[in-house]
């Protein structure tokens, strides 16, 4: 096998995975040509080509579930849209004859995988979360494999295609040296205080910052650091307030590309529970608090940290109550060292960092 291509995207969840299959596909087969096909406006069309490489872009976009009349239009319109689509990834299926099409989720995955499958064209689905979308329960029914991370996803799955292999992390994070030199040097942060990483996804999290936002002069008095990624849009909108926070103890960026060196200074996380977040501060094996995006898909966030919260791995907060509870917690948090010592062994118990191996076994058959 020697040509894929990989489709999904919209977010890191889906995009980093994608990356790291890449990544090791040419690690196993060095003269393997891959293509990544996208969604045209996503953040996969800038990412991807900084990771070295192709994209094509498809003119997609998934379903709104409000009720708006702008609602309504876009999902009587999403039938004809995806039959377009259709045909434009089974052009680029013929053109670049792929041996394995992969869907790794994101609004791309659905009619890329589908012109795969109608072309007999052998497909494998990475589904990362505990709760599926519908594009992959959709897809599943003729994809040839489908690698999850969680147990139980019979209920959604056809029993005999399914194969538990975790989900991939990228081999940077895999081999992060925690509390390393060179990042707090890269962060400009001082090793003998502690350092809180706080990540609300690739898009920044809102109910996350503006809690942060509110609780800054609270986190000056306890001489915490804090590593802060807002997402772009966010800092965007606040960049001048945010500037004037910023200090030698405050370190506030709209985008963490320095993942490794992040996770390496963190004594404690807070974080959304996006399937990706989840397998990565699972291999850190810090105290982490989740607040999952309560609009995710199906609510799979929720679902993800629960499987965590449950077995007393993570701390899980609705995002309703991030205002009223996050700064108070994490405060109790700090202060209990028999706690964090039992977080930090049972969340390393969910580590599945030969994931990626098995992935892409799975994937040359």
């Amino acid at each position: 096998m020697n040509r894929f291509i990989i489709s999904g995207g919209g977010t890191g969840g889906h995009i980093f995975p994608a990356l790291a299959i890449a990544n090791q596909i040419k690690k196993v087969n060095q003269n393997a040509e891959i293509l990544f096909i996208g969604a045209n406006g996503k953040m996969e069309m800038a990412r991807v080509p900084e990771a070295g490489y192709s994209i094509v872009g498809l003119d997609i976009f998934g379903i709104r579930r409000d009720l708006s009349l702008s609602g309504i239009i876009n999902n009587l319109k999403l039938p004809f849209v995806l039959l377009k689509t259709m045909c434009k990834a089974k052009q680029m299926m013929r053109q670049f004859k792929p041996d394995v099409v992969i869907g790794v989720g994101g609004y791309a995955s659905g009619p890329a995988l589908r012109a795969a499958q109608a072309l007999k064209i052998p497909t494998v689905i990475q589904e990362q979360n505990s709760y599926p979308g519908k594009t992959n329960k959709w897809l599943s029914k003729k994809t040839t494999k489908i690698c999850v991370a969680y147990d139980g996803m019979e209920r959604f799955f056809p029993k005999e295609k399914i194969v538990k292999t975790g989900n991939p992390v990228r081999a940077e994070i895999i081999n992060f040296q925690p509390k390393s030199e060179e990042a707090y040097t890269f962060f400009n942060l001082n090793k003998n205080k502690k350092t809180i990483l706080i990540i609300g996804g690739s898009q920044g999290a809102r109910t996350i910052n503006q809690t942060i936002l509110a609780h800054i002069e609270d986190f000056k008095k306890n001489e915490v650091q804090l590593l802060w990624q807002t997402g772009e849009l966010f800092y965007n909108s606040n960049e001048a307030q945010l500037s004037e926070l910023k200090s030698k103890a405050i370190k506030i960026v709209p985008f963490i590309r320095r993942m490794d060196l992040a996770y390496s200074v963190a004594d404690f996380i807070v974080s959304r529970a996006g399937a990706l977040a989840i397998a990565e501060l699972a291999i850190v094996g810090v105290p982490a608090i989740l607040i999952p995006l309560p609009t995710a898909a199906e609510d799979h966030q929720t679902a993800n940290a629960r499987q965590l919260s449950d077995a007393g791995a993570a701390i899980l907060i609705k995002d309703s109550d991030a205002k009223e509870m996050l700064f108070s917690t994490l405060t109790i948090l700090m202060d209990n060292i028999e706690k964090c010592e039992e977080m930090k062994k049972k969340i390393r118990d969910f580590a599945q960092p030969k994931a990626i191996d098995k992935i892409v076994k799975e994937i040359f058959f």
